[in-house]
């Protein structure tokens, strides 16, 4: 297996803001729809959401990648799925208790809405992330030339 290569601080910032910029597009409508609320309400807390999952993207992807060149396993689907589920984990912890909060609800309906976000995440994480590793060596080979 060849080693991929370290990404630089800019470039996990630039990851997690493309992630959460076209989750951010897709949800705020999508969920606002789906929960009768406006755009603007859902969109907040989306962006809320969003604000959290940056920070904790840029934290779990570099320990994921650091394991990674440790153990020195390949990013199979197994591994791809595990990782998109072990970063939302991590991010239903944040998010449950603002959810209740922002939206007035129990912990319970806010941990039944998360689910409805999880069910459109997991995928979309799995989908960006193959995509991202997929356009990312165009992208780094097109830095080095110009």
């Amino acid at each position: 297996m060849t080693q991929p290569p370290k990404k630089s601080l800019a470039e996990r910032v630039g990851h997690a803001l493309a992630f959460e910029f076209i989750a951010l597009v897709i949800c705020a409508p999508l969920f606002g729809a789906l929960m009768g609320t406006s755009v603007v309400a859902m969109g907040s807390l989306t962006l809320a959401i969003s604000l959290i999952a940056m920070v904790w993207n840029v934290i779990y992807n570099s320990g994921f990648d650091r394991l990674q060149r440790r153990l020195g396993f390949d990013k199979t689907l197994a591994v791809r799925a595990l990782h998109a589920a072990v970063f939302e984990l991590g991010l239903v912890v944040a998010s449950v208790p603002l959810a209740a909060v922002w939206l007035g609800i129990n912990l319970w309906q806010a941990f039944v809405l998360d689910i409805g976000l999880l069910m459109f995440f997991l995928p979309y994480t799995m989908v960006f992330n193959w995509a991202y590793d997929r356009l990312r060596p165009r992208w780094a080979g097109a830095a080095r030339d110009g």
